[in-house]
This record gives structure tokens, sequence and C-alpha cells, in this order.
């Protein structure tokens, strides 16, 4: 998506509301420049001259989440955070982003993540189906990667991993390096190349959307026709309606909650598997969190967490906070970033958190 056809985005976002509701970063900071239309008109407004990329203006630009929650809430599907994306890119080729952003961009050039100075593995042997590692799970909470593994081979599945130690493309894609996100995207696809898949799966919605839909629509990067995307999740939750998988459940225990991931807005109908596999194991029903379904709000997982901590640590503050608020004392999710920003914060707040595939594992028969 090019920056001209961006502007054109911003041009119909400027003085328009009807998503501002629903913006998680306009619901903790409470400031009307930091929501969706705010954003559409601090871009107008630099494209028609009107003001320069401030260090003020470069600030409020990199406070989006680049969650999607404002797109998935609009009639037209104007393409908003692809459009700040592209701004933060004409920002970054100016020198004017945030500094550390650049050295988070070196680092995740030179390794793939910006974890730990380690590049990716290798790709190891061929199969029908491959799955999509990246950094996130292996560096942020690997005992879901390993429990989703036992989960997969319990219903006859041995996957050729991919990705593994590298991010999908997002990060940079969002905080303004396309190119970094491009050499990313590239060295991802080679891998599924080599892996020979006909399947690929992924852990999470954020990788599910990267493939699907930010690979095409930012980096102009067409995925692979011939190759299926289906989350892990909605394979499991297949497998345990068709009988090919056995759970058994859970004792009692504390009120519990399920916490959609980021990038769950991105994603359509991906809500529900996750919810069948935790109520096949746990002893009584789950809470609903009011930001939930189509409208979940992320933690402080997303991209914002590089660009702005201190607005994605309330980020994490508020979904915590609205788990209390519901009752729930236990919450599960089967993202890496989201489990990892949650359990971070968990503590002030007299909240568990478990990995999901952590305890379907647990319960397989």
């Amino acid at each position: 998506m090019p920056l001209e056809n961006a502007v054109l985005t911003t041009d119909n976002c400027r003085y328009c509301l009807m998503c501002r509701h629903v913006c998680p970063v306009g619901h903790v900071t409470r400031l009307e420049t930091l929501t969706p239309h705010g954003w559409g008109l601090l871009i107008s407004s630099k494209q028609r001259g009107l003001i320069d990329w401030t260090d003020s203006a470069v600030d409020k630009l990199y406070t989006c989440a680049d969650c999607g929650t404002c797109q998935s809430h609009c009639v037209t599907d104007q393409p908003l955070p692809s459009a700040i994306a592209e701004a933060r890119a004409e920002v970054a080729e100016l020198g004017l982003a945030p500094a550390n952003l650049y050295s988070l961009n070196e680092a995740i050039s030179r390794w793939g993540n910006p974890y730990a100075e380690s590049e990716p593995d290798a790709v190891t042997g061929t199969g029908e189906v491959a799955l999509f590692v990246g950094d996130d799970a292996r560096y942020l909470w690997p005992d879901g990667l390993k429990a989703a593994l036992t989960l997969l081979r319990a219903v006859g599945m041995d996957p050729v991993l991919i990705g593994a130690g590298r991010n999908s493309g997002y990060l940079p894609s969002s905080l303004g390096f396309p190119e970094t996100a491009r050499r990313l995207a590239r060295a991802n696809l080679d891998d599924l190349q080599a892996s020979q898949a006909t399947t690929l799966l992924t852990l999470n919605p954020g990788d599910t959307y990267a493939f699907r839909k930010l690979y095409s629509e930012r980096l102009g990067i067409d995925f692979p026709a011939n190759v299926a995307i289906k989350e892990v999740t909605t394979l499991l939750a297949e497998h345990l309606g068709a009988g090919t998988l056995t759970l058994r459940r859970a004792g009692g225990g504390p009120p519990h909650a399920y916490v959609d991931p980021a990038h769950t807005v991105r994603v359509a109908d991906r809500d529900a598997a996750p919810r069948q596999l935790l109520a096949a194991v746990m002893p009584a029903p789950a809470v609903e969190l009011f930001w939930r379904r189509e409208r979940s709000h992320p933690a402080g997982s997303t991209s914002l967490r590089f660009a702005n901590p201190m607005i994605a640590e309330h980020l994490t503050y508020a979904r915590l906070g609205d788990a209390r608020e519901s009752g729930a004392q236990l919450l599960f999710c089967e993202d890496a970033g989201t489990l990892s920003a949650l359990s971070s914060k968990a503590p002030r707040f007299g909240l568990t958190i478990r990995g999901l595939y952590e305890l379907l594992a647990e319960q397989l028969v």
C-alpha cells in the first residue's frame, strides 16, 4: 500500500468517529489525539503541509498499537493501520523515528528477532504440514510451543518447524521498517518452500494475520496459493469434534476466563475454537471479559511495547482490570506475547496466568 494511497485513507478517517469508541489506546489515555481519527488527522495534516514531523507529532504517530481494532469496526474497511505504518516508514526514512527503534531494527535485521543474538533455526526435514514458530513462542513462552507440539503429535501430526526464532515481519512493518519486514517475510516463505508443506499451522492470530493479509497488503509479497493456513487451536477443535482428540476434565479451580490474543479482530471466526477447547477440560463454564471476541483489546504485546512501553503497560493493566472486574481469578491464553505481557503484571491484580496449550497437553488422554 503506497503512501499516496495511505493519504486517501487518512483523509477518510480524520473526521470520522465510527471506531473511536473501540480504540484501546484511546481508552487508556483518554486523549482525543490518540484515537484513530486523531492519527488520521495528524497524517493528513502533514501531507497537506500544515504541520511538520516534530518530536511531538512523531511521538503521537508511534502511540498507535497497530492492533487492527479500528479497521475491524469500519463499515468501509479503511486500512488506517497500514496508513499509519506507511507514515512511520516515511518518518523512519527521514531519521526522525524514536532513536531506540533504529537499534531495534538493526537487531531484527541481524538476528530476525528483538530478544536474543541468535539466528533462526534452519529447516530440517520435509512434510505436508509445517508449523511457524516465530520469535515470541521461541523466546517469551517456550513451554507453549512444547505443549502445542505434544498436542499435534497426539492427533497424528509431526510438523516441520519453520521460522523458529524469526519474527513474522509484523514488528518491523509496524514500526516503519518495511524493507526489514520484507526480508523476514521472504526468509519465512523460503523456509516454507524448503519444508514442501501444503498446510501451514500458526500458534496465534497475529501470525495468521501476517501470512494472510500483511504480506500482500503492506509488503507486496504474495503468500503461496497452494498452501492452506490454519491456527493450531482451530485444528485441535476440529479433532476434538471428530473424536480424534480426547481430553479429560481438570479438577476444580477458581473462576476462569479466556483472554483473546492480540490481532484476534483481524482473523474472522477464530474465537470459538479456543473456547471450545477450554470448555472441554475445565469443570465449570468460563466467565467472559467485556473486551472479547470481535471487540477484543490487546494486552501490551503488539509493536507498542517497543514504540511506547508505558502505554503498552497500561493496555496490559486494562486487560487485567477487565478480568478482575469479571470475577475471574485464572486467565488462559495461547499466544506467547499476550501471556508474557499478562504474567508480568498479574500479581498486582491477584490473578494467575496459564497457557492454554499447556493446560490441554496436561489433560490429554
